[in-house]
């Protein structure tokens, strides 16, 4: 029985990282969207499309993708004991700050479907960095354990 649950352990550790690569991808992408979406003009056909597939990316791989990270990375933490330990506290606060910028984009999809364009191009390329630094320092805690 020890030998099974541990092979499904493995398998929810994969599932957990898959997960976590559709999501980050989902995050590279979309502020690469806003980016050509702003460039359209508002009300045109190119602009419906680009609202199509912010609305696919958004409904198809960041939502769901999230939601699952989520459930299978807090049961991954619990079966460990994980919540005991400094290295998770601080990759849950990133987690939980990463899951704050998804919320950010769903809600600038939101703006940008109004005709709304609060963020220059150069702002949205800033932005987009976020993602990649958010990964480093995940990744950094969860191998390395520094604390």
């Amino acid at each position: 029985m020890n030998e099974y649950l541990s092979m499904l352990y493995l398998w929810l550790k994969s599932a957990h990282l898959i997960f976590v690569i559709f999501w980050m991808a989902g995050l590279f992408m979309m502020p690469r969207f806003f980016v050509y979406h702003q460039e359209s003009a508002v009300g045109s056909e190119e602009d419906g499309k680009w609202i199509e597939r912010e609305g696919k990316l958004r409904k198809i791989i960041l939502n769901p993708a999230m939601i699952i990270v989520w459930v299978l990375g807090l049961f991954l933490a619990y079966d460990i004991g994980a919540f005991s330990q400094g290295w998770f506290h601080a990759k849950l606060l990133a987690v939980l700050l990463l899951s704050g910028y998804h919320g950010w984009m769903m809600g600038y999809v939101k703006k940008l479907a109004r005709g709304e364009r609060t963020m220059t191009d150069k702002k949205l390329r800033l932005v987009n960095e976020v993602p990649g630094i958010a990964a480093a320092i995940i990744v950094i805690l969860v191998i390395v354990k520094p604390f």
